[in-house]
């Protein structure tokens, strides 16, 4: 099982779609293992984001993610990194498919809605970032004998 990093932006938190972006991920079998809501200081954003110093668009990035309130979530499945990554769709709105969050809800191509861990070492770095020690919790729920075929011994 991996668990990836994803935050809900500013705009989402503004405009109101945080529950039907988690509905989404809830309802495709992933599960929630950390969530708060948070404002994202100047420093986390700087070093959430410091892959992207040297960039023209990282002083609004920076400025963008400390504007409101965001929702951090701690999400654990098999593949969840691969599988939060395709539900988000295309970076912005306006290239994303329909079916995706990007694509059903942004058409901005600044504005992007969602964050997600893009590889498992990235994920590990992020989790740390955004979640203290204890934070992020096992826990087993009673419905994944439905969400993954443990026949041979590991959830497929």
């Amino acid at each position: 099982m991996e668990t990836t990093l994803i935050i809900f932006k500013p705009d989402a938190v503004q405009r109101g779609l945080c529950g039907k972006i988690l509905s989404r991920f809830e309802d495709k079998g992933l599960q929630v293992v950390g969530m708060k809501l948070t404002q994202i200081t100047q420093k986390l954003a700087e070093t959430h984001y410091e892959a992207h110093k040297e960039r023209s668009f990282y002083p609004g990035l920076v400025k963008f993610m400390t504007s409101s309130p965001v929702v951090i979530l701690a999400l654990r499945g098999n593949g969840a990194i691969t599988i939060a990554r395709n539900m988000m769709g295309a970076t912005f709105g306006s290239k994303a498919n329909p079916g995706t969050i990007r694509g059903d809800f942004g058409v901005s191509n600044s504005f992007n809605l969602i964050h997600g861990s893009d590889s498992p070492e990235a994920a590990e770095r992020e989790l740390k970032l955004f979640f203290a020690p204890g934070e992020v919790l096992n826990w087993n729920r009673a419905g994944d004998a439905w969400i993954y075929d443990m026949a041979g011994g590991k959830p497929e």
